[in-house]
């Protein structure tokens, strides 16, 4: 049990300092939601090798979905004219990258990580999507037509949201993105978040100290563990910061901490799966190698960037959360807390109102 305490109390301190930055994220998030639409932009993503690739990298970095979320934008813009390389690039950017996740990373990590991961989010995306419209092949593969559906008792992802129409008023429109930021999408990110918060707890009580000798010895092998950890694994990017905090603070090089933001969040195991499906093998190939490769280099890059300017990264983790003081940590937290809690019992009343519609209109 005290194991237990000291966890759930390393956890709790996290989230304490996260809070905060995670309701302004949602915030702009809503505002973005309003203002900024992916549909606006498949126009421009059709032709060309590089131009469409650069713009969905850049329409991608700022929309707050994660890896699975993207999923059906990206299908979206590809069946209506985007080129393999724009629909892979944008299936990048987006989920590595976010206003929620930008806001968490400079709640938890350094100014230079927070700086460096949007823009190495954007190099790796536009790098794979180049790639691919170079050597990859435009043609869809067998299985082009698979729909994503989120059943027939509404959306059960930010994926499904209902924009606001266009007679609306300005007020509508922004109530309408705050809806939206505070309720579908919160719930999207609520359950990776949390489980976040608590292998970072876990990694704050039982990692040992000199992982630090260990990292520091092993520079690229501790970036290979983390790429072979964050490819398969199902994280987005909000979640995976405080594990890559945690890591850091026990003395993970920072470029290996990178590697596993930019991995974790872009890759998992349902969409390599979707892109061999949406693609072809060839893309996937692509997908995974580029994104492995430019990942290492930009690793390496940020090793050197530390060692030269004489920063140690795990001695300025976490500061920029002492900015505020523990009462309004406290009432954020409490705030964020009622938010996930509201949003999680609504989405399973709703899971329960469809299960039994659908049981009573197909009775076994």
């Amino acid at each position: 049990m005290t194991i237990i305490y000291e966890i759930l109390k390393e956890s709790w301190h996290i989230y304490l300092d996260v809070a905060i930055y995670m309701l302004f994220g949602f915030f702009v998030a809503g505002i973005l939601y309003v203002f900024f639409k992916a549909d606006k932009i498949k126009q421009y993503l059709g032709t060309g090798k590089i131009k469409p690739v650069i713009l969905s990298a850049l329409f991608g970095i700022p929309i707050p979905l994660c890896s699975c979320g993207v999923v059906p934008v990206a299908t979206g813009l590809k069946k209506q004219g985007a080129n393999s390389g724009a629909a892979l690039s944008f299936m990048i950017a987006t989920p590595e990258s976010g206003v929620d996740s930008i806001s968490i990373s400079w709640a938890m990590l350094d100014p230079i990580m927070t700086v460096i991961r949007p823009v190495a989010g954007f190099i790796t995306a536009i790098s794979t999507g180049i790639a691919q419209n170079i050597f990859g092949k435009e043609e869809l593969s067998g299985k082009q037509n698979i729909i994503y559906e989120t059943g027939d008792c509404g959306c059960a992802g930010n994926s499904c949201a209902v924009a606001p129409q266009n007679n609306e008023t300005l007020s509508a429109k922004l109530m309408s993105g705050l809806k939206y930021a505070y309720g579908e999408l919160l719930t999207d990110i609520a359950k990776p978040f949390i489980i976040g918060i608590l292998i970072a707890g876990v990694i704050t009580f039982f990692f040992p100290d000199d992982l630090t000798l260990w990292a520091n010895d092993h520079r690229f092998l501790s970036m290979l563990v983390m790429l072979i950890t964050g490819i398969p694994m199902y994280v987005c990017a909000t979640s995976s910061t405080p594990i890559a905090a945690a890591l850091i603070l026990k003395g993970l090089n920072p470029g290996a901490a990178l590697v596993f933001l930019l991995t974790g969040p872009a890759t998992n195991a349902a969409t390599i799966n979707i892109v061999k499906n949406i693609f072809n093998t060839r893309a996937l190939f692509i997908y995974l190698s580029m994104i492995s490769l430019t990942s290492l280099l930009i690793g390496f890059f940020v090793d050197w960037v530390y060692d030269t300017s004489g920063i140690q990264a795990s001695a300025i983790v976490g500061q920029a959360s002492e900015i505020f003081p523990g009462s309004v940590q406290l009432i954020a937290a409490i705030i964020l807390t009622a938010l996930i809690a509201f949003n999680m019992t609504s989405n399973f009343r709703q899971q329960t109102v469809c299960y039994f519609r659908r049981n009573w209109r197909n009775p076994i």
